[in-house]
């Protein structure tokens, strides 16, 4: 298999600095969810952790090293997951840290970063912007930046996800990966591509926010003007290009779904799994629901990625 910038020996040593609160989540075959679609589902579930997304296992990595190098300080842009996860990272490190956000994030999850001790700095713009503000505090107070996905740590923290894929007593045949910044998707393609090669990996974006699944297609660097989603968590406007180069290594698909399927996805999950999720982590679901040919009669996983969601949001797209 051609490089990427993941290695495997690092993501295996990554699982002895990784709380072990955050590593072995639940994974499980859920019969009457694939009855519904058509096909044989396990769910591995990585909400089950004190930030409810898989977010924390990159910055585990990130806090530990800071704390090693005796840094004080790190700030990131966020939509919401990654701010919390270095919030819970940092404060058992006694790192100091800050997380921009836009004021469109959600608020539940911008109370939660609140709470675990972070400063917000909030924008009045997309999360692009948010990552321009994050980059200026950076430089203006000599703080590391952390950013997601292109940080390697971010994305082998995401790796060690794969590494319970692979070590899985069940075969399965695809895995569903939500596809935003780019951190999950290159980081359990990686090891599923180095461990368990035959295994699909296909990733999944809405189609109002495509840039980085276009990007996968062309092969380049494709930026968007907007990105229109209730997935807020994969909103992304402008592909990082290290990221695309590993995707393009580890990905057998980029596939588009539509709002309506979004929805779709976090209703049967409520129905037949009992889970409350966010938009994002009902992509995989949402995939099989347009294409239900291409995984009739097959064993996919989809990750679920993140449940961190406004419940009056919620209530309002599951039950109309």
């Amino acid at each position: 298999m051609p490089r990427t910038r993941l290695d495997l020996d690092r993501i295996r040593a990554a699982r002895r600095t990784i709380d072990p609160v955050y590593l072995d989540t639940p994974m499980y075959r859920c019969d009457a969810l694939g009855r519904r679609l058509g096909c044989t589902v396990s769910i591995k579930l990585e909400t089950a952790n004190p930030v409810r997304s898989f977010k924390a296992r990159g910055t585990e990595l990130v806090a530990g090293l800071l704390a090693e190098q005796g840094r004080t300080a790190v700030v990131c842009a966020s939509a919401g997951n990654l701010g919390q996860a270095l919030a819970w990272s940092g404060r058992r490190r006694g790192l100091g840290v800050t997380v921009v956000a836009s004021v469109r994030a959600p608020a539940v999850k911008l109370d939660r970063i609140r709470a675990l001790g972070a400063e917000l700095d909030l924008v009045d713009g997309d999360f692009e912007m948010a990552r321009e503000r994050a980059a200026r505090i950076a430089r203006e107070r000599g703080i590391r930046l952390l950013e997601d996905s292109l940080d390697i740590e971010t994305c082998e923290g995401a790796a060690t996800i794969g590494l319970e894929l692979a070590g899985g007593e069940s075969p399965f045949d695809a895995v569903l990966i939500a596809l935003g910044g780019g951190a999950l998707a290159t980081g359990v393609g990686h090891v599923l591509k180095t461990l368990v090669p035959e295994t699909e990996v296909i990733c999944v974006q809405p189609a109002g926010a495509p840039a980085l699944t276009r990007s996968w297609h062309e092969r380049r660097v494709i930026t968007t003007e907007s990105a229109g989603t209730i997935a807020d968590g994969v909103a992304g406007r402008f592909p990082i290009p290290e990221v695309l180069d590993d995707l393009l290594v580890v990905a057998d698909d980029a596939v588009l779904v539509r709002e309506s399927s979004i929805i779709d996805g976090m209703r049967l999950l409520l129905e037949h799994t009992g889970l409350v999720v966010e938009p994002s982590a009902a992509l995989g679901v949402a995939a099989v629901l347009e294409d239900r040919d291409r995984f009739s009669g097959r064993h996919v996983v989809t990750v679920i990625c993140g449940s961190n969601v406004d419940l009056d949001a919620h209530r309002r797209w599951v039950h109309p």
